[in-house]
């Protein structure tokens, strides 16, 4: 049970349906593609880093591009509970910022310092506020949209 004051500590059984809503946001392409803000992606929005130029050249199977989503989402997982787990008293929360974490990194979640705060003191309403006067909502205004009703849903 989340107690208020506490870390959600989540469970990796927990993230069934989790994945499949950053897949299903995400999107898929067994092609490399430029996402919004120009960066090479491929499968689930796997951004192409500069020594994973063989994802450029060499044909990827479904398969392939599933277990790269798997290590992004292990990845991000780390990097939440390294860095923000401390801010999640609840499964809803701690979800928003992996997903977040999943799609703009650790450095683009730790610029919602405000977000942060509010999620913190337990002020749901000022965390869509933040989230909503963001770049981010500019850029992706229907996932961000998404993600606020799934963590207000049954409030």
């Amino acid at each position: 049970m989340d107690q208020p004051g506490r870390s959600y500590q989540p469970s990796i059984l927990s993230f069934n349906d989790l994945k499949k809503r950053i897949k299903h946001n995400e999107g898929f392409s067994l092609k490399p593609y430029r996402d919004k803000l120009g960066y090479l992606t491929i499968g689930y929005g796997h951004l192409i880093l500069p020594h994973e130029k063989n994802l450029l050249k060499e044909k990827k199977t479904k398969t392939d591009l599933e277990n790269i989503f798997e290590k992004d989402f292990n990845k991000t997982l780390k990097e939440f509970k390294f860095f923000f787990i401390k801010f999640s008293s609840n499964k809803k929360e701690a979800e928003l910022l992996i997903e977040m974490v999943f799609q703009l990194g650790t450095k683009g979640v730790l610029k919602f310092t405000k977000l942060l705060l509010n999620m913190s003191n337990g002020n749901k309403h000022l965390v869509c506020f933040e989230m909503m006067n963001s770049l981010w909502y500019k850029q992706t205004p229907i996932r961000v949209k998404n993600l606020i009703n799934t963590f207000l849903k049954n409030e």
